[in-house]
């Protein structure tokens, strides 16, 4: 009976986060959407790139947010350099010789978050946009972004990242797709449980200094609803980047990103002050997302003894569909490799984080410059 128990409950975890949450959002949101006021508006922005040893790609992203289609009056452009030892710092100083609105920021090599914060303690747009050095902002992403703002419950804006097509076995492109249509859901019915880093922005009055090893990805946007404010997705701010190419590079990426997410599982305080229908989404779309692993594991450990103990031939049916899953997933390139491979990056990172913690600092994924 135990087994049966834990059998069924890690199968229908895994169904509920992978296929009836988002089915259940999708639902929802056409019965109780929530709309967010928008207005062209054009506050004063300050918009900080974190970087470290970017040269690669540093000068062509200066360049790009020059030429974003936004008042010069009203924005400011600062490079946070988080201790870079490469000719980032050279590239930006060149640009921002020819430009006032542009500055550099060197910053001792402590990580991404503590960069940033500085670089926010020491200006003073009312809105407080990031990206990163290897994105690309079509011209008018920060104009889409801001113009939610022009509503007073909303805090946090993140737009959409698309991930340019890439020759390769990674499969990131298929999984982002169905990620930021279900952040679009969320986003209707309230805010969204993650964002992104590639182009988002917060009001200078509600920014928060996080813990430095949670990333501000899947922390700010769950801060924001903790403190009675929005967090929103906004569509028509586009953002690119490509990809990393091979899938066992982006296994790599998974690991150390979910060694982060778990860091916030464990002392992030997710599940507090939360309202009930939030609070439904961060258990339904993080946390069962990221016990996936577990629940996997579970999963097969309980069907392979229930056969074993002859259960019946529903177990049998489930277990051969297991097998089967696994051997496509070894055989080729595929979607189902993509997700094997990302599933059991969880594991590995709990277990990761449980033996030697979580670090503040980061090197940029291998094939993404």
């Amino acid at each position: 009976m135990i087994l049966k128990t834990l059998f069924w409950a890690s199968l229908g975890g895994l169904a509920w986060t992978h296929v009836g949450y988002p089915v259940a959002a999708a639902g929802l949101r056409r019965l109780r959407a929530r709309e967010v006021r928008k207005d062209e508006i054009t506050p004063s922005v300050t918009l900080i790139v974190p970087a470290h040893d970017e040269e690669d790609v540093i000068g062509a992203r200066v360049e790009n947010l020059l030429e974003l289609d936004y008042p010069r009056e009203q924005l400011e452009i600062v490079v946070a350099s988080d201790g870079s030892t490469d000719r980032t710092d050279e590239i930006v100083e060149s640009h921002a010789a020819g430009n006032g609105h542009l500055r550099l920021l060197r910053c001792e090599r402590a990580g991404k978050l503590p960069a940033l914060n500085r670089a926010v303690r020491e200006t003073d747009g009312e809105i407080v946009a990031f990206g990163d050095a290897n994105a690309t902002w079509a011209p008018d992403a920060l104009g889409k972004l801001v113009r939610s703002f022009a509503d007073p419950d909303v805090a946090y804006v993140c737009g959409r990242l698309a991930l340019t097509d890439a020759e390769g076995t990674n499969r990131e492109g298929v999984y982002w797709r169905f990620e930021t249509w279900l952040r679009e859901q969320e986003s209707a019915l309230g805010s969204v449980t993650g964002g992104n880093g590639a182009i988002y922005a917060v009001r200078r009055a509600d920014y928060v200094e996080v813990d430095p090893r949670f990333g501000h990805d899947l922390s700010l946007p769950y801060v924001m609803v903790q403190r009675g404010r929005r967090a929103v997705y906004e569509p028509e701010a586009l953002a690119s980047e490509r990809p990393t190419p091979e899938i066992g590079t982006e296994y790599r990426r998974k690991v150390r990103m979910f060694e982060h997410c778990w860091l916030i599982v464990a002392r992030g305080k997710m599940l507090r002050r939360l309202p009930p229908l939030y609070l439904a989404e961060i258990v339904s779309h993080r946390h069962l997302r990221y016990g996936s692993g577990l629940l996997h594991l579970l999963l097969l450990g309980t069907n392979i003894a229930l056969v074993a103990e002859r259960a019946g031939i529903v177990y049998d049916v489930a277990l051969g569909l297991q097998v089967a899953f696994l051997a496509v997933a070894f055989a080729r390139p595929s979607l189902p490799r993509y997700y094997a491979l990302v599933t059991w990056a969880t594991v590995v990172a709990l277990w990761n984080f449980l033996r030697r913690g979580v670090p503040a600092t980061w090197d940029a994924a291998e094939g993404t410059r």
